[in-house]
């Protein structure tokens, strides 16, 4: 497959994840979270900060690059911007707690529903930052919710 091929659109793509030929944006959310329970939260909280901001940065260029390439503003297989959203969540959660499942479906309900401003970023905002910004706004919803939701039944 071409797009394997390209090193910057197999990245855009999550590695492939985001050619899932249903719910592809929820199919690349659960390959960042198998990568996160592999790798990340193995890793102290400050690694897992600096790979979190490394991926956005990367991403703005992986996904405004494909975008570009494919002549669209953000093509449903571009799967980076859920990647760096879904460890952006899961920021510090241990790889068995409870908190992984709740944190994955927090950010799809959050990055499905896009409430203000999450909406109007993706609709106004382009490139690849518009394609990074929507779903990192959405990352930081869930993860505020993830976190009252953990401090209210401790």
């Amino acid at each position: 497959m071409a797009i394997m091929s390209n090193p910057v659109h197999c990245l855009a793509t999550g590695l492939g994840s985001g050619l899932s030929p249903k719910a592809p944006g929820t199919t690349g959310s659960l390959a960042a979270v198998l990568i996160f329970v592999i790798s990340l939260s193995h890793l102290s909280v400050i690694w897992q900060i600096t790979i979190v901001v490394g991926a956005t940065i990367a991403g703005i260029y992986l996904c405004g690059k494909t975008a570009k390439d494919w002549g669209t503003h953000d093509h449903a297989s571009i799967v980076w911007d859920e990647w760096a959203g879904q460890w952006l969540v899961l920021l510090g959660v241990s790889w068995n707690s409870w908190e992984i499942i709740l944190g994955f479906l927090l950010f799809r309900l959050f990055d499905i529903w896009k409430p203000w401003p999450i909406r109007w970023l993706d609709k106004h905002v382009h490139g690849g930052l518009g394609i990074m910004l929507d779903d990192l706004v959405a990352a930081v919803y869930a993860l505020a919710a993830l976190h009252a939701i953990s401090y209210a039944l401790i």
